[in-house]
């Protein structure tokens, strides 16, 4: 989920439709579903679901990541292995596959599998903005969890959780039984990463920050100051580890970025959580519903 410049779509049916402006809609399983033209590339589009956008892809050029949580999650792919080489990916959370199409496109021959709750999504999207002929993604038309349950052990460079139920990230994919789970998915040297929205105090933030430690022994954080300072809700990009995570590069890559990034580990990721508690299956929640235009610019 990230910023999205947005037009007005007028009218949508169960089968598909186009409006004057060129937004494209369909109802899915869990809502209405949006593709918006990029105003500045031709063959650029963005996802929503039931108005809120969820991903941005770019057909001409793969690698191009326009929302500034995606360029961070491909930051952690950049170093998921050695750059252009082939990596296991498993993607908890599908959308319009853009961080699925990146692997593909910067790590050829990378095998990937995708969960994506929304089979009938997944079927209009692959039909609208078709993935490149020898792409190895396979999406399962599951629920994250259940697909992790089920991933091989040790077996994924790379494990990217962006689940989200709507604006808000379910429950039962933000507990210290999922990042178990996750962390038991992920080969030797591998990388997890989280994708969650939060905002003002970071209660969610926090607690998955100290879900995530009492896992993995390492993590980082990577978020827009103003985020992390609770002056507007946004994205937050979770990183863990079990060996050292790439932290100067992260750092530097996050510098180097469009959009302002901090990365928080060690001590300073401590200080932030606060005490804050660790999620569990008996006890937790989804994250909190954006406020009004929080995605929009």
């Amino acid at each position: 989920m990230g910023r999205d410049r947005r037009a007005t779509s007028d009218s949508s049916t169960e089968g598909g439709s186009t409006d004057a402006g060129g937004i494209r809609s369909r109802r899915t399983d869990t809502g209405l579903a949006e593709l918006v033209p990029d105003r500045d590339r031709p063959q650029a589009w963005s996802l929503l679901l039931d108005g809120a956008p969820q991903s941005h892809v770019d057909l001409a050029e793969p690698t191009r990541l326009s929302f500034e949580y995606q360029r961070r999650l491909g930051h952690v792919a950049d170093l998921a292995g050695p750059p252009g080489k082939p990596i296991r990916a498993l993607h908890l959370g599908g959308g319009a596959l853009t961080l699925a199409r990146y692997v593909a496109a910067t790590r050829p021959r990378s095998r990937q599998q995708v969960a994506e709750l929304d089979a009938a999504l997944t079927e209009w999207v692959r039909t609208e903005l078709p993935l490149q002929q020898g792409w190895q993604i396979k999406v399962r038309g599951a629920d994250a969890r259940a697909v992790l349950e089920r991933a091989p052990e040790a077996a994924a460079e790379l494990v990217i959780a962006d689940v989200f139920s709507g604006a808000r990230v379910p429950a039962h994919c933000a507990t210290l039984e999922f990042a178990a789970l996750a962390a038991r998915a992920l080969a030797p040297g591998g990388l997890y990463a989280v994708n969650i929205t939060d905002g003002g105090a970071l209660p969610f933030a926090r607690s998955q920050a100290a879900t995530l430690l009492a896992v993995f022994p390492e993590v980082a954080l990577i978020a827009d100051p103003a985020v992390l300072r609770g002056k507007r809700f946004g994205n937050l990009i979770l990183v863990a580890g079990q060996t050292s995570l790439p932290i100067a590069e992260l750092t530097r890559r996050t510098a180097s970025d469009s959009a302002l990034g901090r990365v928080e580990h060690g001590r300073s990721l401590a200080d932030f959580t606060g005490g804050a508690a660790v999620a569990t299956d008996a006890a937790s929640a989804p994250s909190p519903t954006p406020p009004p235009g929080a995605f929009r610019s």
